[in-house]
Order: C-alpha cells, then sequence, then structure tokens
C-alpha cells in the first residue's frame, strides 16, 4: 500500500507573515475559513509568535478571540499555534506561571495543536510547554530549528530530537525558516533525525528563499518525511513556503496518497488571489538562486525590513557590507540561529559595528545577555577575542532561563487587574497598558469583510446592495450577460 503524505496549511499564518508583514485580518480569513475546513488539511496554522504579536501592536485585534471566531468556522481540522517555548509570542522571556497557563488557554479557546520551539534548540525552555499542553489534552509538536555551521551536524540535530522524544512529544518537525535546505543535505539530515526519533511521525517546514524547498520536500518524502507545511499557491514561494497545490500533485505522481481535495485548493487559491489584489498585497514569487544566502542566512523578509530601515538612515548603500559583517558576527558569537529574536540581534550588532567603525564599540544589552546564557546554553563557545568585549569577563549562567525569573501572574494582577478574563490577564502581562488600549478600545474584532466566499458572491451581494441600479451589463470573450434589477 502507497505511503500517505499529510499537508499543514500555513495561510493563515506564516504565509502572509512573510509576504504581507503579518497583516492578514480575521476578516480576510473567516468568509473562506469554513470552506478550508473541508480540504482535508493535517491542520491549519492559525497563530505564532508574529501573528500574535502584530494582532495586538497593529491590527488591534485580540488574538485569542481570532482563535474562537475561526474554531466556530473550523470545526474538524485541528487548529495550531507555534510558541517560542519560554518567550511565547514576543522576545522576552516569561516565568512558567505565564508560559503554563498560555498554553491552558490556547486549549481552551479552541487551538488543538501546540508546536513549541527554541531558537537555541535548548530543549530545557521547551518544557514547561510541553508538559502544560499535555495536560490540556493538546497534541505537541516538538521544533528542531536548523542552520548551518561547523557545529550543526547531523549528529546534533538528531541528538537535539531525541532529546525532545524523551520530553514527551507527539511529532518532531524540522524547520529551515531560512530556506538554506538542498536536496543533498535533506540526503543525510532527514535518515539521521528519523533514525533518531524512530517511528514518531517527523513534518518538514521551509522556506522558499533560494527556490529549493519544493525539491528538498520531495526529496524529504523519499527519505522519510510525513507530513509538509505548505501554504497555498498565492502565498507561496518566494519569502514564504512551497505551494500545496504543486506539491500534492507532485505527489500522486510520485504514488504517494494525498488526502487533499484539489477543488478546496483551487478555490482557496482563487479566494486568496483575490484578497491580494484587493488589499495591494503581494503575491509570491519563486526566488532565485542566490549562493550568498547561505553565508549570511538572514531570511528574505528580515532583508527587507533591513532595506527600509538603512534607507530611512541613507545608508542602504552598505547592505551587502552589513549581511557579510552579520555572518562574521555570528560565527563570533557561537553560530546562534538566524530566527527570532536572535536574527534581530546579530544584525543589529552588524549594523553598529559597520557604521561606528569600531567593532563591538556598542554592544545591546540583549546581545550580552545572549552570551551570558540568559536565553539558554550557547551551540558552540563565544570568540574568544570578542568574549571580554560582549561579557565583560562574567561567566555565563547554568541555570534554566524559567528557573531565573519569579513568578508573574499575582504582581499582574495585583497592579493591572482585576481581569474579566485570564486570557486579558494574559494580554496584560504580555503587554503595557499603552500597548494594550488601542487593542481593548477596538473591541470586538470587525469581521464584516466584503460579504461573500468568492468573487463573484461577494460582487452579487454589493449590487444587490446598490438600490440605485437599473442593469449590469458583463461581457468577455464569448460571454454576454445582461441583468436588469426590478424595482426595488
Amino acid at each position: 500500500m502507497t505511503r500517505a503524505v499529510g499537508f499543514i496549511d500555513v495561510t493563515l499564518r506564516d504565509a502572509h507573515q512573510s509576504l504581507w508583514s503579518t497583516r492578514m485580518t480575521t476578516a480576510m480569513m473567516l468568509p473562506f475559513a469554513r470552506r478550508m475546513d473541508e480540504a482535508g488539511y493535517e491542520a491549519i496554522d492559525l497563530v505564532g509568535g508574529a501573528v500574535f504579536d502584530v494582532c495586538v501592536r497593529y491590527l488591534r485585534e485580540d488574538p485569542w478571540e481570532r482563535i474562537r471566531l475561526v474554531r466556530q468556522a473550523v470545526a474538524r481540522t485541528p487548529l495550531n499555534m507555534w510558541t517560542r517555548g519560554q518567550s511565547l509570542f514576543t522576545f522576552e522571556l516569561f516565568p512558567d506561571d505565564v508560559v503554563e497557563l498560555c498554553v491552558r488557554r490556547a486549549a481552551a479557546n479552541g487551538i488543538r495543536r501546540l508546536t513549541v520551539m527554541d531558537a537555541l534548540n535548548d530543549t530545557r525552555n521547551v518544557a514547561v510547554s510541553l508538559r502544560a499542553a499535555r495536560a490540556a489534552g493538546l497534541h505537541v509538536t516538538g521544533v528542531v530549528t536548523y542552520s548551518l555551521s561547523p557545529v550543526h551536524t547531523d549528529g546534533y540535530f538528531a541528538a537535539k530530537a531525541r532529546e525532545l522524544v524523551g520530553l514527551g512529544v507527539d511529532a518532531i518537525v524540522l524547520k529551515d525558516q531560512s530556506g538554506l535546505l538542498t536536496p543533498d543535505r535533506v540526503r543525510g539530515l532527514v535518515p539521521a533525525v528519523r533514525g533518531a526519533i524512530g517511528s514518531l511521525p517527523l513534518q518538514l517546514h521551509s522556506h522558499c528563499l533560494t527556490g529549493l524547498a519544493p525539491l528538498c520536500y520531495l526529496e524529504a518524502v523519499e527519505c522519510g518525511v510525513n507530513t509538509l507545511h505548505t501554504a497555498i499557491s498565492p502565498l507561496a514561494n518566494g519569502a514564504s513556503l512551497p505551494p500545496s497545490e504543486l506539491l500534492a500533485r507532485s505527489l500522486r505522481r510520485k504514488g504517494y496518497r494525498v488526502a487533499l481535495d484539489d477543488a478546496v485548493l483551487d478555490e482557496q487559491a482563487a479566494y486568496f488571489a483575490w484578497v491580494a489584489d484587493r488589499e495591494g498585497k503581494p503575491r509570491g514569487r519563486i526566488a532565485e538562486y542566490d549562493p550568498f544566502h547561505y553565508e549570511h542566512q538572514v531570511p528574505g523578509g528580515m532583508i527587507s525590513n533591513l532595506t527600509t530601515q538603512l534607507g530611512d538612515l541613507g545608508i542602504e548603500h552598505r547592505l551587502k557590507e552589513i549581511l557579510e559583517e552579520a555572518a562574521r558576527v555570528r560565527q563570533e558569537l557561537g553560530y546562534p540561529v538566524i530566527v527570532s529574536p536572535f536574527a534581530q540581534f546579530v544584525i543589529t550588532q552588524a549594523v553598529l559595528n559597520v557604521v561606528q567603525g569600531e567593532r563591538y564599540r556598542t554592544v545591546p544589552d540583549e546581545v550580552r545577555k545572549y552570551a551570558l546564557g540568559h536565553y539558554g546554553t550557547l551551540a558552540a563557545p563565544i570568540d574568544p577575542e570578542v568574549a571580554d568585549r560582549v561579557t565583560g569577563g562574567k561567566e555565563p549562567e547554568p541555570a534554566r532561563p524559567g528557573e531565573l525569573l519569579a513568578p508573574a501572574l499575582p504582581r499582574v494582577r495585583r497592579e493591572r487587574g482585576p481581569f474579566r478574563s485570564d486570557d486579558d490577564l494574559l494580554l496584560a502581562a504580555f503587554y503595557g497598558p499603552d500597548q494594550l488600549a488601542p487593542l481593548l478600545a477596538a473591541r470586538p474584532i470587525r469581521t464584516d469583510y466584503p460579504a461573500g466566499r468568492t468573487p463573484l458572491e461577494t460582487l452579487l451581494k454589493e449590487l444587490d446592495a446598490r438600490p440605485d441600479l437599473a442593469y449590469v451589463h458583463i461581457t468577455r470573450r464569448g460571454f454576454d450577460l445582461t441583468a436588469r434589477f426590478q424595482a426595488r
């Protein structure tokens, strides 16, 4: 019997995070959410670090309410939430009591799967989330975050996967956030991780920044990957993930069973293409292969933001120099994975080194805390010539980062309460009063996106709402239609 390959849809989370600066609103999601529930996805990604944060800071939407609204439409397919371990959704580390309550509230609001990662692959930082998720009855996927360096070997990743299995995860996902995998590396890495986790399901999550991710996906399935993370085609490719339709067709041709409904996929593609056009958002385009990407490893979305910021400073012409410096800084800091928050730390230090003309003349507090172990155990020691300037000669902290933080919820209740719910308590733990005030004033989430699940349905409903129209004439090659409205 041919092997089945599952698909997890990332359109509502990582796809618009990668291509639309995370600006997809709940109202844009809801018209097609019920139909997505019929597509045959293994799970649907909905919430993650940047999505939660942008909901609050920029969209003025309560992310807990978003979960509830989408869950009402998506009744069968599990909704998945990503967290950054002890950091949850922001760059700040939170005490264990905040982490535990966050996982419980995610389950209560409708999340059925939790995918939990740590940017340093320090599995101590995901242990609390995993324990809370198991207690809440959630399916838990542990993340092995991929990177390139002399210390990030197949053996390193296999060891991290074994640690996650020991913590009791239900599945493992290889997360290649910078699109660094090649088919050749897949042929060594996937069997190594598969051998470490036994029969546990193995997923792959990779971005198309070098254009190789679709080919890597096909190779990974041959090597034992069970589930692929993909986006619907208008929001696939480029800085996003591979397109669902392409992978479904290709795997079927290779003899694998794929449960996705092609008709629903076509409708989903048409709907989100229409949303992109209506909102003036870009569609994903296939990226050109660039070997320089393997040196700096900076995700495409971050490069575009960096270019804008450098332009504001009048130094956009120094981008290549800064990226080269970022590769050097990363090596000297012990090869942190270029993913939030360490991607921001490395880029910030690189910009300071280049602009100030003296390397490590200024060291941000976050870089210093990273070097001293406040975020977890480093993959490799810091370069001795740089260590003193970064750490001030202090020894790294060996304790689990969460152990260094006092419980926060009693203080938040005392200083900011009372709260109408634990969801609001958590929002207050994550954000200050000035950040939360606009969101609270904007409640509830507006769901009145142009009515209709398809462009045609929306057009008809909008025309019907115009009592001044007498007729509508639609013409195209081989088609001519005039519709006259009765007196209303």
